[in-house]
């Protein structure tokens, strides 16, 4: 077993790794070096901090029962040395030691027999000018958090930007605008919020949640400049100026991968470091994991970087068995998330149908809406989800889902999370096995549906029409020669027919057989419903008339309107 074991890092994965190996062997020397002075904090509730959820910034540090995790902690209590404000300078690999700096500037060696990279990264500055300006904040560790906590506790904040739409940027506007009612303002120069996570279609539903709050949101659209004397006054954009007295800027991470390089390990291009299966780098006695790391993706087998505090404490759990003599093994991801979105949810895993054709796959996404609970349950409320499958193999590739923070979505999203390493069918979702009773779910559940939905698509059965491509069709009316109709009872769809009189039609799905010679034959027809089921039906009614230049909205008016389309009504 290893005698000496050196940790550089001491947060999610570093502290995780050096108090596993004591626990396996508690006469290894375990030694946690880091050079700040907080370790071993919950990074992923800054956020949760600043807008106040979260009290006092020590129960980021805090154990689950009060303990706080500084270097007396380490020691007493897990038997670990913790080195603060102490930094790893280099590593000699031949001669199996590291080079440190303390903080008062002494310099020393310290061997080791096994060495773990748990490095992390450093927030990405984008090279604006003005970026230098006071009250320009990152969200990297306890002291930014402190910062921008005593900023806007000090009452002179009334103007914000953040810059990015991903989930720091997101999780910090609302924290800004909920707790301190600060005007916040959203700017992303992709053409969605949380680009490359999930659909244009559940990015809008979120955007519009956001909105809801009064947090604007600018997306295509960059930043050129933060302007200011002394400290920022106003971010310069594209297409706009925005008055603000705070910008925070989230527009992603790089990795402190520059010891592994000077040390001649393998890295990416992109510089995470790479690891294999046992968490080891290039030099079988080095480990790494965490931020700083690339791992498998489990969807597409290739290299994929996932910088989640769950996730480096499993990897750091395995780093600390295999350090001591142990084989556990870490084969990868499928990148499963949430975020929260004031009083909704937004959360996902694996691939969404833009980043599956990417990597290859003919790739679709099918959505579906639903109750959470039974229908006929006093309390629930519509969830949507968006199942991506491939259509040669029927494989599923990824899931994502939007919904209200208790509705239960995000356990829709880990029922098939951990399926996804498996190359799941379809047909394995549609028969998804999941706890019933009517305050919690539907008979059949959403999940169940949404695998139903898939396969009625590939067997030919289905022909869905996705809120996109609704958005887009029904913004200019430049669908052709397109027809509405609206498979709802008439005291919901009346409406709609009384607006659009010569494009949209209510005839109750359970009318349309006797009433079929009101159907247009020279149109293609949208079939909508509330939630995609009845229209689904009126379809398989159609096909067997031979009308069959039709689409069922999959996500319905529900999915439409939480969009935000607009069909100039009062609903």
């Amino acid at each position: 077993m290893s005698r000496r074991i050196v940790v550089v890092g001491g947060v999610a994965l570093g502290s995780k790794a050096a108090c596993r190996a004591k626990r396996v062997n508690p006469e290894a020397e375990v030694y946690l070096i880091d050079r700040d002075e907080y370790i071993s904090y919950g990074g992923c509730g800054i956020p949760f901090y600043i807008s106040g959820d979260v009290s006092d910034v020590s129960e980021l540090r805090s154990t689950s029962f009060h303990m706080l995790r500084d270097e007396r902690f380490f020691l007493k209590d897990k038997g670990v040395v913790a080195l603060t404000g102490t930094e790893v300078t280099g590593i000699d690999r031949q001669g199996k030691k590291v080079a440190i700096r303390r903080k008062d500037g002494t310099t020393d060696t310290l061997a080791y027999d096994k060495l773990v990279l748990a490095t992390g990264t450093t927030p990405r500055i984008l090279p604006l000018p003005g970026r230098d300006l006071e009250n320009v904040f990152t969200v990297a560790n306890l002291h930014d958090a402190l910062a921008i906590k005593q900023k806007v506790t000090g009452g002179n904040i009334e103007k914000a930007v953040v810059v990015g739409g991903g989930f720091i940027g997101l999780e910090m506007a609302e924290a800004l605008a909920d707790m301190w009612e600060i005007d916040t303002s959203i700017v992303e120069v992709f053409d969605q919020i949380m680009p490359g996570f999930v659909s244009p279609a559940l990015a809008a539903m979120a955007e519009k949640a956001i909105k809801e709050k009064g947090v604007k949101v600018y997306t295509a659209e960059k930043v050129e400049a933060l302007v200011g004397e002394g400290a920022v006054s106003a971010v310069k954009t594209d297409k706009r100026t925005l008055d603000a007295d705070m910008v925070i800027m989230a527009v992603g991470v790089v990795p402190n991968t520059g010891l592994a390089k000077e040390a001649g390990l393998n890295v990416t291009p992109q510089g995470w470091i790479v690891v294999n299966d046992r968490m080891q780098t290039s030099d079988p006695d080095i480990y790494s994991g965490g931020d700083c790391a690339a791992v498998k993706n489990l969807v597409t087998g290739e290299l994929g970087y996932f910088p989640l505090g769950s996730m480096a404490n499993r990897q750091g759990r395995v780093i600390g068995t295999n350090v001591t003599g142990g084989s556990a093994r870490f084969d990868g991801a499928v990148g499963s998330f949430v975020v929260k979105i004031f009083d909704a949810a937004l959360a996902g895993a694996g691939l969404t149908a833009d980043r599956a054709r990417a990597a290859g796959f003919d790739a679709v996404g099918i959505q579906v809406a639903q109750f959470d609970r039974a229908h006929f349950y006093i309390e629930k409320e519509v969830i949507f989800l968006e199942l991506v499958v491939d259509e040669k193999t029927r494989r599923v590739l990824g899931i994502q889902g939007f919904g209200g923070k208790d509705s239960g979505m995000v356990a829709r999203i880990n029922a098939v999370a951990p399926l996804l390493k498996y190359k799941p069918g379809v047909e394995e979702i549609s028969n998804l096995e999941l706890a019933y009773s009517p305050p919690f779910a539907s008979a059949m559940d959403i999940i169940n549906a949404l695998g139903n939905a898939a396969s009625n698509y590939l067997d030919g059965r289905y022909r869905p029409m996705t809120m996109e491509e609704f958005a887009a069709c029904w913004e200019d009316r430049s669908c052709g020669d397109t027809f509405f109709l609206d498979c709802r009872a008439n005291a919901d769809a009346q409406p709609f027919a009384d607006k659009y009189p010569e494009i949209w039609k209510s005839i109750p799905h359970d009318q349309l057989v006797d009433r079929m010679d009101e159907v247009p034959r020279d149109k293609k027809l949208v079939l909508l419903c509330n939630t995609g089921v009845r229209s689904y039906e009126a379809q398989l009614n159609l096909n067997a008339k031979g009308i069959n230049d039709n689409v069922s909205v999959g996500a319905g008016i529900a999915g439409l309107k939480t969009w935000g389309v607009d069909f100039g009504l009062d609903q």
